[in-house]
This record gives C-alpha cells, sequence and structure tokens, in this order.
C-alpha cells in the first residue's frame, strides 16, 4: 500500500512539473515576442513593414501557433489532478483551454493572411487607397477579437475553474489561489468590457487590467516545477473518501 501511495505522489510530482514548464511555455515567449510584434503588425505602416520583415513575421506567428498548442496542453494535462476533486470542474477547465487553444491556432493563421496580403501590398507599388486597405481592416479586426475576447474568454473561464478547485483543496499556498482568482477575473472582465465595445481592444485599460495574471502564472508555474501539488492534499480527500465509504456502508 505505501508503494502505490509513493507511486500516486511520484506521478503527481510529475504532473506539476510538466504544467509549469507549459505554464512557462504559454506565457514567456509571448513577452520575448513583443520585438518582433513592434516591428511588423504594430508598425506604423504595418502593411509594408510586414512584408519588409517577413522572417521576423514568420517567427511571431511561430511563436502564437505554439503557445496555442502550450495553452490548450495545460488543460490536459490538468485535468487527470482535477478530476480527483471535482470532475465538473475538471472537464469545463480541460475544454475552455482546448477551446482557447484552438483559437489561438485560428489566429495565427490569420496572421499567416496578413502576411500574404502585406506581400501583395508591396508587390503592387504600395498604393495609398485600395482594396488592400480594406483587406488589412477585415483581417486586423478579426485579429483583435480573437486575441482580446475570443481567447482571453475562454482562457479565463477555464482558469477560473481550475483556480477555484487549487483554492478549495489548497493544491497550491492559498495566497497564490486567490491572487489567480483576482487577476483571471479582472482578465474576464477586459475581455468582456472589449466585446461590448466599452473600451478599445489592446487598449491601456484591458492592459492594466491583464497585468496582475501574468505574474502569477509565473510564479505558479515555479512553484508547481520546485514544489509540486500540496501532497496533503491527495491524502485529506482520499480520507474523506474513505471515511464517505465507510457511513455509506454502515
Amino acid at each position: 500500500m505505501n508503494t502505490t501511495k509513493v507511486s500516486h505522489h511520484g506521478t503527481d510530482r510529475k504532473t506539476a512539473a510538466v504544467v509549469g514548464v507549459l505554464f512557462i511555455l504559454g506565457t514567456v515567449p509571448a513577452l520575448l515576442s513583443l520585438p518582433l510584434m513592434q516591428n511588423t503588425v504594430s508598425a506604423p505602416d504595418h502593411l509594408t513593414a510586414i512584408s519588409t520583415n517577413a522572417g521576423q513575421m514568420i517567427v511571431f506567428t511561430a511563436i502564437k501557433f505554439f503557445m496555442g498548442i502550450a495553452c490548450a496542453g495545460i488543460g490536459l494535462a490538468l485535468y487527470p489532478i482535477l478530476k480527483k476533486y471535482n470532475q465538473g470542474l475538471a472537464i469545463g477547465s480541460a475544454g475552455f483551454r482546448l477551446i482557447e487553444g484552438m483559437t489561438s491556432v485560428v489566429g495565427a493563421l490569420l496572421y499567416v493572411f496578413l502576411l500574404a496580403l502585406s506581400q501583395e501590398f508591396v508587390k503592387a507599388g504600395a498604393p495609398a487607397s485600395s482594396y488592400f486597405q480594406t483587406a488589412d481592416a477585415v483581417i486586423n479586426a478579426g485579429i483583435g477579437w480573437f486575441r482580446d475576447v475570443a481567447m482571453l474568454l475562454t482562457f479565463g473561464i477555464g482558469a477560473l475553474m481550475y483556480y477555484v478547485v487549487f483554492y478549495q483543496y489548497r493544491l497550491v499556498p492559498r495566497w497564490l489561489s486567490v491572487w489567480g482568482l483576482v487577476g483571471i477575473t479582472l482578465t474576464i472582465i477586459s475581455a468582456v468590457l472589449v466585446m461590448f465595445n466599452v473600451i478599445a481592444p489592446f487598449s491601456t485599460i484591458q492592459v492594466i487590467f491583464q497585468l496582475p495574471i501574468l505574474p502569477q502564472e509565473l510564479v505558479l508555474a515555479v512553484w508547481l516545477i520546485v514544489k509540486g501539488f500540496n501532497p496533503s492534499a491527495g491524502a485529506s480527500l482520499s480520507a474523506k473518501k474513505a471515511t464517505n465509504e465507510l457511513l455509506g456502508t454502515s
């Protein structure tokens, strides 16, 4: 019996490390890609800038693509842990983070379309007023909606579910769970405000609302890699189940 307990704890420990690495892969590349974004999609004359810096645009798009895979992986990796405590929230968390990953991949494809459009724009002599600008506006509207509404909402709802489990069962320290709950709630609020045109996409207000969750996820990632999930939470759950089984058979 002792061997089984150690084995379960060892598996949870490895899962925690995997989740921590996925958190880093889903967060840090976004920060590292900011210079690429400034040189391409955020440049003043971005159609010309994207075509001129096609290599940087490809790298930026690849980063967005792999970040989507990492974010989806977080939900899948957490599922076997969360289902021990709350299967409904485990399924919901995995589902929403999978949708987030798919949304991120679709958003990355839009960057591919934008690159192709920019190259055709330059070949046409960069006309000041043409259908290129119209297509550019449509693609950017799609990118903004995926990035600032769809991705943030699915990420926020999925993350809210696992932070509730983290807090309720003390899988990580309470201060870290509360930080996550506050940060992810602000993220969801910012996405809803953008969706209803109360604030502009990627505006200063939205960025401020998202700031608390960014360092929290990095701290959580390091905690999971170094410390793992609280082993006493699993022991407490096993004792609770055993008690319920005894009461049920008596």
